[in-house]
């Protein structure tokens, strides 16, 4: 099939390049991957970016989650936003002018997501998002500019909820081109939530019982390069662990943010390395509260019930606010993000609607959805 070709038949082989290279996009590539593997006459290629390269960050979820070893490792690392995805851009397009793919497949929002994208289109390359028509509504985030563009390059867009599916007709995108599929993050977990009470062992190496402690996690640029409002999420996380032990997996660049701002944690409040997913579901599912900033953590903390405070003004996943028990807040002032702390403590656990974000099969969808497209 020629280069830029626009027929996908399901009974031709077809082949699939897929992009990622953030651990987000391991985790919800790892059921798609598996899902193409499944299926006769599917070949996919996979492009790792190298945009998330340190062990704890990326090779632990490919070896935990069975995902296939990369054809193509382009081992772009850190830099800012224009130069890491330019330097995707030009090394994705290497990879599609030799491999001459039917489709590409990206996901999420990441500087990987928007780099495989726009090579692909240039090539005039079919391009499926996964996890598109999410909004936050604030253009500060790079990751909403991520979406926004990748949303609006893209030929087809597998959305997680009917609301994504809406919000992308309001923005003039043809219904045609859209598909609610559910959330693969959804299938991860039901996939890998039993693997994990089986098998981890954290609660036992960090020192914490279930039901008896906080889960915190902090990552993005309006929470950690804001010296004052990181501050004010560390010291409120220190002040709440003379109460309840508080857990913080700390990602690479926050922790070099702490380090510049002086912050010296004392136990109870628990600063480890970044874990891999078997061990982060097991600390999720156990834990009384989650506080976090992460839009993937939100959701895994819907989806095992546990209540969740959510560190930004704003999410991506209305639906976790309306239905699932989360609440939004915005971490400038020790003393107020100390109070809504304790405040969500008080919240019970939940029963997650199991049709919120699909049933559990959103892969599967996502693989016969590529199959039926006619542009």
């Amino acid at each position: 099939m020629p280069l830029g070709s626009r027929r996908l038949l399901a009974k031709l082989p077809v082949k699939i390049v897929t992009v990622i290279g953030a651990r987000p996009q391991f985790i919800k590539a790892s059921v798609v991957s598996q899902a193409v593997r499944q299926q006769s006459g599917l070949r996919e290629v996979l492009v790792h970016t190298g945009q998330h390269y340190d062990e704890q960050m990326s090779q632990v979820f490919f070896d935990e989650l069975a995902i296939p070893r990369p054809d193509h490792h382009l081992e772009i690392g850190s830099g800012s936003h224009g130069d890491q995805t330019g330097r995707m851009l030009a090394a994705i397009e290497r990879v599609l002018l030799d491999e001459r793919p039917d489709w590409v497949l990206v996901y999420g929002d990441t500087n990987s997501t928007l780099a495989g994208a726009l090579a692909a289109v240039k090539l005039h390359i079919p391009v499926a998002h996964v996890e598109a028509g999410l909004r936050s509504f604030n253009r500060r985030m790079p990751e909403e500019i991520n979406r926004v563009l990748t949303d609006h390059a893209a030929d087809f867009l597998l959305t997680p909820t009917p609301s994504a599916s809406e919000l992308l007709q309001r923005e003039g995108i043809e219904p045609r081109r859209i598909q609610c599929v559910g959330d693969v993050m959804y299938d991860v977990a039901r996939s890998f939530g039993e693997r994990a009470r089986n098998t981890s062992r954290v609660l036992a190496t960090v020192g914490v019982s279930p039901g008896e402690y906080v889960l915190a996690t902090v990552h993005r640029p309006d929470n950690t390069d804001q010296p004052q409002r990181l501050h004010a999420i560390l010291a409120a996380l220190q002040q709440l662990a003379e109460t309840l032990p508080v857990v913080l997996p700390v990602h690479p660049r926050t922790r070099n943010a702490i380090a510049a701002l002086g912050f010296s944690a004392r136990a109870p409040l628990h600063l480890i390395e970044p874990v891999g997913y078997l061990d982060m579901a097991m600390l999720e599912q156990h834990a009384r509260l989650i506080a976090t900033d992460s839009g993937g953590v939100q959701k895994e903390a819907y989806f095992y019930g546990v209540p969740c405070l959510t560190l930004r003004g704003e999410t991506e996943w209305v639906e976790l606010v309306e239905h699932g028990g989360q609440r939004l807040h915005v971490p400038n002032d020790e003393a107020e993000l100390l109070a809504a702390l304790r405040q969500q403590l008080n919240q019970p656990r939940h029963e997650p609607r199991t049709t919120l974000f699909g049933d559990g099969h959103a892969a599967e969808k996502i693989i016969a959805a590529l199959g039926q497209f006619e542009s």
